[in-house]
């Protein structure tokens, strides 16, 4: 990261199908590199649009950061399961450009995607986090008001070693206070 990165403030907007190239990108370094995601193989961009208009089609949010025209980031939310009795948690994902790790671009993501939540009436937020030493990603979540509420040792085997999975919830909105609305 450069230090003209650090003093930017990117800016988030929805997600536009054109955005999937960069989004492929950033991914891809984590599929290759990281244990956040326990993909083996990186999806193509035309995967990457194709996850998007799911995610879009069910009326969930899917944002992009941007600095200087350039997507540096991106986290979107998806159903955590597709039982009925699941469908106001979502499970949310994301990912920053490495050459910005580091620089508040999460923290532009985050805050934002849990207010979209909120707004299209979800009112559970799970993060399952690749890696119980991923501390970035755990203290991200920690600062945006998630708590550890479980882990999954050696759920993965990626680069000859088992990983666990680090599970962090929030509530949204009125969250398990009163019913949901069921329009």
């Amino acid at each position: 990261m450069t230090e003209a990165a650090a003093n930017l403030t990117p800016l988030v907007r929805a997600a536009l199908p054109t955005d999937m190239p960069a989004v492929a990108d950033i991914y891809a370094y984590h599929v290759r590199h990281g244990l956040a995601s326990f993909e083996l193989e990186p999806p193509d961009t035309a995967e990457m649009a194709r996850r998007h208009a799911y995610v879009i089609g069910l009326g969930l949010p899917y944002l992009v950061a941007e600095l200087d025209g350039r997507v540096v980031g991106y986290a979107y939310v998806a159903p955590y399961r597709t039982r009925p009795a699941y469908r106001y948690t979502v499970e949310n994902s994301v990912y920053i450009h490495r050459d910005f790790l580091g620089s508040g671009v999460g923290s532009a993501l985050l805050p934002q995607l849990i207010e979209a939540c909120v707004a299209a009436g979800c009112r559970q937020m799970l993060a399952i986090i690749g890696d119980s030493g991923n501390e970035s990603s755990i203290t991200l979540h920690r600062k945006f008001g998630f708590s550890r509420v479980g882990l999954l040792p050696a759920v993965g085997w990626k680069f000859g070693r088992w990983v666990d999975s680090v599970l962090m919830q929030r509530e949204l909105g009125a969250g398990s206070g009163q019913p949901p609305n069921q329009d």
